[in-house]
């Protein structure tokens, strides 16, 4: 019998790699009429960055590239500075595909911008209002675009396949009525049905694990520019088994490796993502040792810290070849701010508070609430935190 399982695995890891290798041909172009479509006339756009969450390729003088399908089966472009682009800046590439386009329309460079930072929306028909209330109140403050940190949904780790895609398209439902434009990445509830003692969900399941965020949000980890600013969105939630924990895996980290080197030093690094590098909350919340989200968890026989970024100093060594200023992270339901000056670099630990309601630890209560950043010839401000209006907890 393990020699079957073996030999059929073995199968399966040669026909994903197959699949992965498959080369695609593509081209980035101005989309001048919008209609999705390059034509004759319609020039390309050279130097973008076009990725598949492993490899990273830059256009030619004409716009074209090429690059391997790759194991998510998910191409992106790397918006560059300058331009916005139509439509998703990700495809879905199925087996067969051989080419892909993305169109861009050119915008003004700017050298003044604004941006939200929020997170732990976890939507839900009990919690819709918040999200509602975040948009209204985005809209309201007209910043460039709002990036949210995780938790989009109020759970997919513990529950059947309709119940968690019931949350993704509310979430997806819900945000596309934003007239800012949105940035997300995914949060520990946005792994479907890992902890499958409670969701009886089978890890053959296609949508399993990160493969449900693939489907309605395309990339896990990507980058894209804007106004002088790198802005790089991680996925820092892994997976052992049935349980997630903090930590950033070897092929995102080779990723991130292949991107930076092709942003120029001195540019501005803003990072985001949901379980952040470090945080002074653990020691509001207290050691745990019970379920359902312990402490400490131990991976192929280390014990780590669950909820900060287990190898957060690898990560941040990557980081700190570029000028990286500002982290931001979710997870805690809580505004934070810490910062480090490490080998003469400084950099900012930010984490903002939960959009899903307020947070209560020890006898003190996080409001709920979003950050409002303010860049200036890419020199980011201390952020202003406004609340998001008094509301009675709700249970995630």
């Amino acid at each position: 019998m393990r020699r079957t399982v073996a030999f059929v695995g073995a199968l399966f890891a040669t026909a994903l790699g197959a699949a992965g290798a498959q080369q695609i041909s593509g081209s980035v172009y101005v989309d001048a009429n919008g209609n999705g479509r390059r034509e004759p006339n319609e020039r390309g756009v050279a130097g973008v960055a076009v990725s598949n969450q492993d490899t990273v390729v830059t256009t030619d003088a004409s716009g074209a590239f090429h690059i391997p399908r790759g194991l998510s089966g998910i191409v992106f472009l790397s918006v560059p500075d300058g331009y916005r682009a139509r439509g998703t800046f990700w495809r879905a590439v199925a087996d067969t595909a051989t080419g892909v386009s993305f169109g861009l329309s050119p915008t003004a460079r700017i050298r003044q911008f604004s941006f939200v930072h929020a997170s732990d929306t976890h939507i839900s028909p009990a919690s819709v209002e918040r999200t509602r209330r975040l948009g209204l109140l985005v809209d309201s403050l007209s910043p460039a675009f709002l990036i949210v940190t995780g938790d989009l949904v109020r759970d997919a780790l513990r529950v059947g396949e309709p119940e968690a895609t019931s949350y993704y398209e509310l979430f997806a439902r819900e945000t596309s009525g934003f007239r800012t434009p949105i940035w997300t990445v995914p949060g520990n509830h946005e792994n479907f049905g890992i902890e499958r003692d409670k969701s009886h969900v089978s890890a053959t399941n296609p949508l399993y694990g990160r493969a449900m965020y693939h489907r309605y949000f395309g990339p896990d980890y990507y980058s894209f520019n804007y106004g002088g600013v790198h802005f790089v969105g991680l996925n820092t939630v892994d997976i052992d088994d049935q349980s997630y924990y903090g930590h950033v895996d070897s092929l995102q980290l080779a990723w991130l490796a292949r991107d930076l080197a092709l942003v120029p030093a001195t540019m501005p690094v803003v990072t985001f993502d949901h379980i952040p590098f470090v945080s002074t909350i653990e020691a509001f919340n207290g050691y745990m040792d019970g379920p359902p989200a312990p402490s400490l968890i131990t991976i192929r026989g280390k014990t780590v810290y669950r909820h900060t970024v287990s190898n957060a100093g690898e990560v941040l060594a990557v980081l700190r070849k570029r000028n990286h200023v500002l982290a931001l992270g979710g997870h805690f339901h809580a505004a934070e701010k810490v910062e480090y000056e490490i080998e003469g670099q400084r950099t900012r630990f930010n984490l903002a508070a939960a959009i899903v309601g307020p947070s209560d630890s020890h006898g003190l209560r996080f409001p709920s609430g979003v950050t409002l950043y303010t860049v200036r010839d890419g020199v980011i401000d201390d952020g202003k935190f406004i609340t998001l209006g008094v509301a009675e907890k709700v249970t995630p």
